[in-house]
């Protein structure tokens, strides 16, 4: 268990439908529970999700201007939290919102969404919003969003079975800032389906950015492990990646071209929904002998290993 979750000892202990919690010394013990009628927090109450709303006046719906960030629970425990809730604030200083909550403050109300929900695996969104605006354009006082769901990450399958990708000229605006804004994103899913393609990579100017929900990574033929550093955001998972490579390969943190990314002996995503996973084509082109690399592997089981260290 890490120690900055809070002062708050969880240990949660399930049989059949039976949840047991303990949370200050005191247990608590709940007989039945589903995934039904989530329970949220906006701004400053518990609320069910299905009754939670926000004027349409509010500058997100109005301009598409928010930011958020997204961490998982395992174990009932929020992975790497505290570097999640740095890059949170990070970005709404960057867009100049100031968030509602403290980080300790925000820990509390996650311990409390945690006990109240009673899920074990889970994805958490933080949303800070530019609040109800007068003049639709003008950003007001925030609102804030957190909201908890199920979460189900790729089988150990997916990750050998590796993905395609395409390439797509595009930058994101502002990509140092995780924001609500995935126009491009969206609008690309039917040129994937029409490619069969898993996942879009945003290249410019023959430079290699990053996926639209993910950081990418290659490893040259003489075993140096290169990621964008760049107009890209700085993924929590990317530097627990790269704190773990930094151990074993040499690492750099530069410009990778098209061509570059297209000669490696391999290339993998890496994400807080899909941990890391092999990329296998590149617009039709295999990489390497199309099986997922040593590196790859030796990563992908080191950052297991890492999860279980950090959820003792």
């Amino acid at each position: 268990m890490p120690a900055d979750f809070l002062n708050v000892i969880f240990n949660f202990e399930g049989a059949g439908n039976t949840l047991n919690f303990k949370s200050y010394g005191q247990a608590f013990s709940f007989s039945s529970y589903s995934l039904t009628n989530m329970i949220t927090f906006i701004n400053d109450h518990f609320i069910e999700e299905e009754a939670s709303v926000l004027n349409i006046r509010d500058l997100s719906i109005q301009r598409g201007f928010a930011v958020f960030d997204f961490f998982r629970t395992r174990n009932y425990i929020p992975l790497f939290l505290n570097h999640y809730l740095d890059r949170f604030f990070n970005s709404a200083a960057m867009i100049g919102l100031q968030p509602l909550h403290t980080k300790e403050k925000l820990k509390g109300i996650i311990n409390e969404l945690i006990f109240r929900n009673k899920i074990s695996e889970t994805g958490f969104k933080m949303i800070l919003t530019g609040g109800y605006s007068a003049d639709s354009f003008e950003p007001a006082s925030p609102n804030f969003i957190l909201q908890q769901q199920p979460l189900q990450l790729p089988a150990k399958e997916k990750f050998h079975k590796g993905i395609n990708i395409i390439l797509h000229e595009y930058m994101r605006d502002l990509p140092e800032i995780k924001s609500t804004n995935y126009l491009m994103a969206i609008w690309l899913l039917n040129k994937m389906k029409q490619q069969k393609a898993d996942e879009v990579l945003y290249v410019k100017d023959n430079r290699v950015l990053e996926f639209p929900r993910s950081n990418v990574f290659a490893v040259t033929k003489n075993q140096t492990v290169v990621t964008p550093d760049e107009n890209v955001l700085n993924g929590i998972t990317r530097m627990m990646v790269l704190q773990l490579a930094e151990k074993k390969y040499k690492v750099e943190k530069r410009q990778v071209t098209i061509d570059e990314l297209l000669d490696a002996a391999e290339v993998f995503l890496t994400s807080t929904t899909r941990r890391i996973l092999p990329v296998l084509k590149i617009n039709d082109q295999i990489i390497s002998d199309g099986k997922p690399g040593a590196i790859t592997v030796d990563l992908y089981n080191s950052f297991l290993k890492l999860e279980d260290e950090f959820c003792k």
